[in-house]
C-alpha cells in the first residue's frame, strides 16, 4: 500500500537522521555564505555555532539555547544578517517551543530581551559609523528599537508554532492512548459476556443432565423389585456422585460468572435448542418420575434464535428446579404465543413451594439461596429485553414467568 507525499515527508521528519541531515546543511550554507562576505570572529564563530549546534537539537533539546544565543551575538557583531542566521535562529526557537525547554512565556521574554540587547549594540555602532542617531528619549529615538520589536515578534511567532505543534501531538497521543484503553474496555466486556454466556451454558445444561441422573439413580432404589444390597450401594453411589458433580459445577460457575447484571450480548455459533424441543424436555422430566404437562396457546412463531434459546433454556431451569425442591409434585409447562410480539413462558408446580429463608430459584444448587439458576434465568431474560418473576404460586406450589417481548407490536 503506497504513503501519500505528506506521510512520507512526516516520516522522514521523524527519522533519527533528520536533524543531523538539516543541520549539517546549515552548517555548509553558513560556511558559503561567510566565504562569500566574511565576517568578524564574533560574528564568524557565532554563525557555525548557531548552525552547527542545529544537529543536537533532538537528542538534546536544551542546545537550542545555546543556537539562538549564538545567532544573536552574531548579528550584533555585525550589522549584516546572514541567512543561516535566520535559518537557524528560527529553528532553535521553534525546537524550543516544540520540547518545550522553557516555559513560551519565558522563552520570549528571553528572546525579547536579546533582542533588546542587539539592538542596543546595533545603534552603538551606528553612532560610531556617524550615521544619524537621535539620542535616546528624544523624538524619534523609539524608531530606534524597531529592529527590536520585529525580531521579538519572529522569536513569538517561532515558539508558539513549536509550541502548538507540542499541544497538538500531545493531544493526539492523548486521543490515541484513549482510544487503546476504550478498545481494552470494549474486549473486556466482550470477554465478560462470553463468560457469562459459558456459564449459563454450563449451568442449563450440565446441571439439567446431571440431576436426572441423580435422580433416576435414587428413584431406582425404590422402584427397582430384586435389588441385591450391592446393587442398592451402587446406585447410591452414581447418585452421591452426581451430586459431588454438581458441587463441582457450582465452583466452576462462581469462576466464569460476571457480576450480575451484565447483559452483554454474546454470538452463539453452534445449533442450539429452540421452542421445538420443549416436548422433548418435558417427557425427559416425565421420565424421571414427576408428572408434567405441556400447553401451548397462540400460533407458533419463529422467534429469533435468542429469544427461542432463551425461553428454552429458561424452561429447562425450571424443571430442574421443581425436580430438585419439589420431588414428584405435578408440573404444568405453559407458553403462550400473545398478541403484541409478546411470549409468555410459565412453569409452575403443585409443590411445597417456598419456604422461609429459602430460595427455589437456587436451581439445582444444594445450598437454597447460593447458586445459579434463578439469576441465570433472570439474566437470560434481561438478555432480550425481558423480564422473569419467580415466587409462590397464586394456588400454591412454586412459579416461574418470563414474559419476552421479541419485536414492536
Amino acid at each position: 500500500m503506497s504513503t501519500s507525499p505528506q506521510q512520507r515527508l512526516r516520516d522522514w521528519i521523524a527519522a533519527p537522521a533528520y536533524p543531523w541531515i538539516t543541520g549539517g546543511a546549515v552548517t555548509v550554507g553558513a560556511v558559503v555564505e561567510l566565504i562569500a562576505v566574511p565576517g568578524g570572529v564574533t560574528t564568524t564563530v557565532g554563525v557555525l555555532v548557531s548552525a552547527a549546534s542545529l544537529m543536537w537539537r533532538r537528542s538534546f533539546p536544551p542546545v537550542a539555547m545555546l543556537t539562538v544565543a549564538a545567532g544573536l551575538i552574531a548579528f550584533a557583531g555585525d550589522v549584516n544578517l546572514y541567512v543561516s542566521i535566520m535559518v537557524s535562529g528560527l529553528t532553535g526557537c521553534y525546537s524550543l517551543g516544540r520540547n518545550r525547554v522553557l516555559h513560551p512565556a519565558l522563552t520570549v521574554a528571553g528572546g525579547a530581551l536579546g533582542a533588546v540587547c542587539v539592538n542596543l549594540v546595533h545603534i552603538n555602532t551606528w553612532s560610531r559609523m556617524d550615521l544619524p542617531v537621535p539620542a535616546l528619549w528624544e523624538k524619534g529615538s523609539l524608531s530606534l528599537f524597531a529592529e527590536s520589536f520585529l525580531l521579538t515578534v519572529v522569536v513569538f511567532g517561532a515558539v508558539m508554532m513549536g509550541d502548538a505543534v507540542r499541544s497538538r501531538e500531545e493531544t493526539r497521543t492523548e486521543r490515541s492512548l484513549a482510544q487503546a484503553k476504550l478498545i481494552a474496555m470494549e474486549r473486556q466486556q466482550a470477554a465478560e459476556a462470553e463468560r457469562a454466556a459459558i456459564a449459563r451454558e454450563l449451568h442449563d445444561i450440565v446441571s439439567h443432565s446431571v440431576s436426572m441422573i441423580a435422580v433416576q439413580a435414587e428413584s431406582a432404589t425404590y422402584t427397582t423389585p430384586g435389588l441385591t444390597p450391592e446393587a442398592r450401594d451402587g446406585f447410591q453411589q452414581i447418585a452421591g456422585t452426581a451430586r459431588s458433580s454438581m458441587a463441582e459445577l457450582r465452583r466452576l460457575l462462581g469462576v466464569l460468572r460476571t457480576p450480575p447484571g451484565d447483559t452483554g450480548p454474546a454470538a452463539l455459533t453452534a445449533p442450539q435448542p429452540t421452542l421445538d424441543h420443549l416436548a422433548e424436555l418435558v417427557e425427559q422430566h416425565r421420565a424421571v418420575g414427576g408428572p408434567a404437562e405441556l400447553r401451548i396457546t397462540g400460533e407458533r412463531v419463529a422467534l429469533p434464535a435468542a429469544w427461542e434459546l432463551s425461553a428454552y433454556r429458561i424452561a429447562q431451569e425450571a424443571l430442574t428446579n421443581a425436580r430438585k425442591h419439589a420431588p414428584g409434585a405435578r408440573t404444568v409447562v405453559e407458553v403462550d404465543y400473545g398478541a403484541g410480539r409478546l411470549l409468555t413462558l410459565r412453569v409452575r408446580d403443585d409443590g411445597p413451594g417456598t419456604g422461609p429463608g429459602s430460595d427455589p430459584g437456587s436451581g439445582s444448587d444444594s445450598v437454597p439461596g447460593t447458586g445459579h439458576g434463578l439469576t441465570g434465568m433472570r439474566e437470560r431474560a434481561a438478555l432480550v429485553g425481558g423480564r422473569l418473576t419467580a415466587g409462590a404460586g397464586p394456588d400454591g406450589g412454586f412459579l416461574v414467568e418470563a414474559e419476552l417481548p421479541w419485536g414492536s407490536g
